[in-house]
């Protein structure tokens, strides 16, 4: 067994945790690229997941949550893309219980250790003849084809795998997410998963979950908008051995930190992957009054869309970043902000600073611009990821549908 000494968890190339099995292929809801998949663990493992407060919650999306509500329990997921399954009334459904009912019979597990997840066209019935002859055809892969059988206007997968000893055992985390567009969440992400050979309660994965989403996929926006199929689920089937995660002991901690640090990466690859996007934007706020006023001014910054456009034309035009603080309802200090670009100061205590245009404006031209603002106002810090506004955000948009 391989043994992590220098670390506490490091990044691997992407593999399954022992005992998922999964498969992604095409059955024709999309024209071309693969459309339909499955994720499924060998045995029953500790569940947990966070979901879109859009009211018009999809189908998929409401059974998934309230299966793993039961007890915190899953062994499945059926996946498609192209249709969301979402404002469909009864028929919608009954075709999620009947994707459920199917995978149980293939799995030969209880329908109670099934969930359905669904992206795409909202409005639109699935073609069930299409499910049900796609079904036979999933077979149990450690390949990541999966990964790409979710994607709609995603230029490419997000993936990310680590690895960590704990009780002397070898843990593997692997997550996958999709996301480009309708992306402003709150405690969920467009579709986001993650497998772990951990052994660890479902309530105590639940925890974990929901604390580190907050911090990770809530801090992400690019469009301000929240989809009806917005989810994140996590899975724990305990094969790697190691005893039970209990909170409060240091291999929890080490667990809870490469959780957050999977889940860090996959927001940030579905902000640098916003539509039309060329830049992934991190904003990071010091000197907050508390955490949530950090939080708010990050992602305020992140999403407004003058910024964005600005970041787009490459103008540090810091106006745009005070202007939008000053909009929020955190307590600051109107003569204490500093703001830096890349690393170069543009604002010190609200005032401008002598800089150099043209020295701003070449760092803008990177894929990745980093905003820094220190409110001088306390001990508490804040984090989001956006990306710029384009032109072909809105050439995507206006023709979604076709």
């Amino acid at each position: 067994m391989q043994v992590l000494t220098t670390t506490k968890f490091q990044t691997v190339a992407f593999q399954w945790p022992a005992g998922f099995y999964s498969d992604g292929i095409h059955i024709g809801l999309r024209q071309h690229k693969k459309d339909f998949g499955w994720l499924f663990s060998k045995v029953s493992a500790a569940a947990a997941g966070t979901y879109t407060t859009n009211q018009f919650q999809a189908a998929p999306t409401k059974l998934t949550k309230q299966m793993i509500d039961q007890d915190h329990q899953l062994q499945g997921l059926l996946l498609n893309s192209a249709i969301a399954n979402s404002c469909t009334g009864q028929q919608g459904w009954t075709n999620a219980l009947q994707e459920q009912s199917w995978l149980a019979n293939k799995l030969n597990v209880a329908p109670s250790l099934i969930g359905v997840a669904s992206t795409g066209l909202i409005g639109a019935q699935l073609p069930m003849d299409l499910i049900q002859n796609g079904l036979p055809q999933l077979t149990p892969t450690k390949s990541d084809a999966v990964t790409y059988a979710v994607l709609t206007t995603d230029k490419h997968p997000k993936t990310v795998c680590v690895q960590c000893e704990l009780g002397g055992q070898l843990v593997t985390l692997t997550g996958f997410a999709k996301g480009s567009g309708m992306i402003h969440p709150k405690m969920a992400t467009m579709l986001g998963f993650v497998t772990t050979d951990a052994n660890i309660a479902g309530s105590d994965l639940q925890d974990l979950l929901s604390t580190n989403v907050d911090e990770t996929f809530n801090q992400i926006t690019v469009d301000g908008d929240t989809s009806t199929n917005d989810m994140v689920v996590t899975l724990a089937n305990g094969l790697a051995a190691n005893p039970q995660l209990q909170p409060g002991s240091d291999d929890y901690e080490i667990f809870g930190q490469a959780l957050h640090y999977v889940l860090g990466q996959l927001a940030k690859q579905i902000a640098a992957d916003g539509e039309g996007a060329t830049k992934l934007v991190e904003c990071n706020v010091t000197g907050a009054a508390t955490s949530a006023d950090g939080q708010k001014v990050a992602k305020a910054i992140v999403g407004s869309n003058l910024v964005k456009a600005a970041i787009f034309g490459e103008d540090p035009n810091w106006g745009r970043i005070i202007s939008t603080i000053g909009a929020t309802d955190a307590v600051i200090d109107v003569n204490a902000v500093d703001i830096m670009m890349n690393g170069i100061q543009l604002v010190k205590a609200s005032l401008a600073v002598p800089f150099d245009l043209n020295q701003v404006q070449a760092t803008l031209q990177s894929n990745q611009v980093i905003i820094d603002v220190d409110l001088n106002h306390g001990p508490a810090s804040g984090q989001a990821w956006g990306c710029d506004l384009t032109y072909n955000y809105a050439k995507i948009n206006a023709s979604y549908h076709t």
